[in-house]
C-alpha cells in the first residue's frame, strides 16, 4: 500500500509531461527533476518516474524517425518538377506543379505524418491514464516504450 504522498508525487510526475505545451522540452525536464528528487524515497515513485521518462524519450525517437521520413518526401514531391522563376517585379512564381503525380512515395509521407499525429494524441491520453493508475496506487507501464533507464 502506497502512501498518499507517494501517490501524489507519482501523479504529479506523470502530469508534468504536459508542460511540453508551455515549455520546450518540459516533458523531459520536469519529470526528470521530480523523479531525481524523490526516486530514493519510494520504489513506487522510482518505477513510475522511469516509466514516464522512458516513454517520453521513446516518443521523441519515434517522432524524429517519422519526421525524417515525411519531411524529405514532401519536399522532394513538391519541388521535383517545380520550375521556379522570378518576375520582373521581384515576385517568385512556381510553374509546372503536377497534381496527378500522387505516388506511393507521397502516401508514405502522409502515413508517416499521420502516425506522428496519432502518437501525439495517444501520448495525451496515455499520460492521463498513467496519472489515474498512479493515483490509485498502481504501477503503470507505457506501451511501445524502450527502456533507456532500467
Amino acid at each position: 500500500m502506497e502512501t498518499t504522498a507517494n501517490k501524489t508525487t507519482a501523479v504529479l510526475l506523470q502530469l508534468s509531461a504536459y508542460t511540453q505545451y508551455f515549455f520546450p522540452f518540459g516533458n523531459f525536464i520536469f519529470p526528470i527533476v521530480i523523479w531525481s528528487a524523490k526516486k530514493d524515497q519510494s520504489e513506487f515513485v522510482n518505477y513510475n518516474g522511469k516509466q514516464a521518462i522512458n516513454f517520453q524519450l521513446s516518443l521523441l525517437i519515434y517522432t524524429i524517425a517519422l519526421l525524417i521520413i515525411a519531411i524529405p518526401i514532401f519536399a522532394y514531391t513538391i519541388f521535383k518538377d517545380a520550375d521556379i522563376t522570378m518576375w520582373h517585379n521581384g515576385h517568385w512564381v512556381f510553374n509546372r506543379f503536377k497534381e496527378e503525380e500522387f505516388t506511393g512515395l507521397i502516401i508514405l509521407g502522409f502515413a508517416a505524418a499521420a502516425i506522428a499525429f496519432v502518437l501525439k494524441v495517444a501520448e495525451f491520453f496515455l499520460i492521463l491514464t498513467a496519472a489515474i493508475k498512479n493515483s490509485n496506487g498502481e504501477n503503470y507501464k507505457y506501451p511501445l516504450t524502450i527502456n533507456f533507464i532500467k
